[in-house]
């Protein structure tokens, strides 16, 4: 069976008798053409079946029908991700005031990731894209600018080169977290990190140690894990089983997620939460208030953050309005307290 040829743009013009400028000003909503031929043009569109590329005419007009947002991570732990589900949100409602639709796909690299960059932004498919989960030396940088596309990268500038980006202070708010905990009493404390390959990983995790020298903490742990509760679990089962005098007294998390896991831990353990070890969020998603005790977090609003990284990426794409090129800061994770951390015994 023989594939039908596409219908294009030249079709239509020809059915309706007009040139191809004309179809493109009636789909465009711009002058230049009376309402009865726009209303011709629509009808020979409508008889051959045709509609025009939505990015072609958001990059013909600077507007911004489909942003495109690929995230490195197994479809099973993105599920369960509250990070990434908040982030997702407030992309959503920037895009919804503006009718614009997100585009989004699962990658196993960013090598991969790089290619389908090139893909979507070669074939018109998208306006411009939000990139995440920088890693050291990223080949991403280097792919968009060569191809001139319009980016938004989430992640510390030192980590994105020219491009402009949206990030948070994770160094201050590590240093935050370890401080706090200091001031608690506590003098063995523990941090569970995820991926050792991401860039905002590296950045924490050299805060951390940082922090813990300059306090002159007796004991200092780091795992990294792949941010799922069952890492979490682990890494959170390994540093407590050491004996009462060698364990940590406190352990801070990198997500929501692998903090209940370490408190549902502690407790198969039978160790007290606050108790025996204090336990420390990061994000303060909703599970950090379903549980007992509450978990203490690092919070910011996630929902925010991807609401900023989506007005940033239209003024990338438009040239105007808020965002732009450049750095852009949000307000750094601050310390909430709640029922997981208190002084150890």
């Amino acid at each position: 069976m023989t594939t039908p040829p596409r219908v294009t743009i030249k079709d239509v013009a020809a059915r309706a008798g007009v040139s191809k400028g004309a179809v493109s000003l009636a789909f465009n909503h711009k002058p230049g053409v009376s309402e009865a031929t726009r209303d011709r043009i629509f009808e020979a569109a409508r008889q051959l079946g045709w509609a025009p590329n939505l990015a072609a005419r958001s990059l013909a007009g600077r507007r911004v029908d489909v942003v495109g947002l690929a995230i490195c991570r197994p479809a099973r732990l993105l599920g369960l991700e509250p990070f990434y589900m908040e982030f997702v949100s407030g992309v959503e409602s920037v895009l919804t005031e503006h009718s614009c639709s997100l585009l989004l796909r699962l990658v196993r690299s960013v090598e991969e990731e790089a290619g389908l960059q090139d893909s979507w932004w070669r074939g018109k498919h998208v306006s411009g894209s939000i990139l995440v989960d920088f890693r050291a030396d990223d080949p991403r940088v280097a792919a968009v600018e060569r191809l001139g596309m319009p980016v938004v990268a989430v992640g510390h500038p030192s980590l994105t080169g020219g491009l402009t980006s949206v990030w948070t202070d994770d160094a201050s708010a590590v240093t935050e977290a370890v401080r706090y905990l200091a001031a608690l009493g506590h003098r063995r404390v523990a941090r569970v990190g995820g991926a050792a390959a991401l860039g905002h990983t590296a950045i924490r995790t050299a805060a951390f140690d940082a922090a813990a020298r300059a306090l002159g903490l007796t004991g200092a742990w780091q795992v990294a894990t792949d941010f799922s509760g069952d890492a979490g679990a682990r890494a959170t089962r390994s540093l407590l089983s050491a004996s009462a005098a060698d364990r940590p007294t406190a352990i801070v998390y990198d997500n929501d997620i692998m903090a209940v896991a370490g408190l549902s831990v502690a407790s198969e353990m039978g160790l007290a939460v606050p108790g025996d070890v204090s336990l420390l969020a990061w994000d303060d998603s909703q599970l950090c208030r379903l549980t007992h005790p509450t978990l203490s977090a690092m919070s910011h609003d996630v929902h925010g953050f991807g609401a900023e990284v989506a007005r940033t990426l239209f003024g990338v794409i438009t040239g105007g309005g808020d965002g732009g090129v450049g750095s852009h800061p949000v307000p750094t994770p601050v310390l909430t307290p709640r029922g997981s951390t208190a002084p150890p015994r």
